[in-house]
């Protein structure tokens, strides 16, 4: 967990002793949601692991959650570069938004569902489910999972030379499904991919 110096560090002389609170999901890096925290809403978030904010309607502090259950689960914090804004990352419990929407911005969909597939895969893992195909590949080893890569990965070079724009997304889409669970069947993650890609970047 990256927790930055602690609340001494953030400017509160900005904002009348009141920052804003990016709050993004630490798996999928979706933005969920935006708050104000004093440094006793943010010594709270950092002491009890779950994020705290001042609410401004009812002046007080309020913990994400308190009342419908749908907690934000502190995973890292980070200060930008002027200490006058927070970024949190955390594990949401249910929905953000009170609406019920998974996002308080309710974009049209998950821009980041690469991660929230792999962390759906990551449940399989942990909650084996009956039935679930997740598991059924599981259970044929490392070797089942590696073909069926190479084969998804073959249909979507024929689909893109020789099939429909539809057949070609649909391929692709198989293909990253089980790459997903490759990686995770190897102990790794997109997040490796990632920073791989970004040093080769450099």
């Amino acid at each position: 967990m990256n927790i930055f110096s602690g609340p001494a560090e953030a400017d509160w002389s900005k904002g009348e002793g009141m920052l804003p609170a990016v709050v993004q999901d630490a798996s999928t890096l979706e933005v969920l949601m935006l708050g104000y925290m004093t440094r006793e809403a943010l010594e709270q978030t950092i002491s009890e692991g779950k994020v705290t904010f001042f609410s401004r309607s009812k002046n007080r502090l309020w913990t994400k959650g308190e009342s419908s259950g749908n907690f934000l689960l502190l995973k890292d914090l980070y200060l930008d570069c002027d200490r006058d804004t927070i970024l949190i990352k955390a594990d949401p419990i249910g929905p953000t938004c009170h609406t019920g929407n998974r996002s308080c911005f309710d974009t049209p969909y998950n821009q980041n569902f690469v991660f929230e597939l792999e962390r759906i895969i990551e449940d399989r893992y942990t909650n084996p489910a009956e039935g679930s195909y997740v598991n059924k590949l599981r259970n044929k080893g490392l070797n089942k999972i590696a073909q069926k890569v190479g084969e998804e990965g073959v249909e979507t070079v024929i689909a893109a030379l020789a099939e429909t724009d539809e057949d070609f997304i649909n391929e692709a889409s198989d293909l990253v499904f089980h790459l997903s669970v490759l990686l995770r069947e190897k102990g790794r993650s997109w997040k490796d991919v990632a920073l791989n890609l970004e040093k080769r970047h450099r």
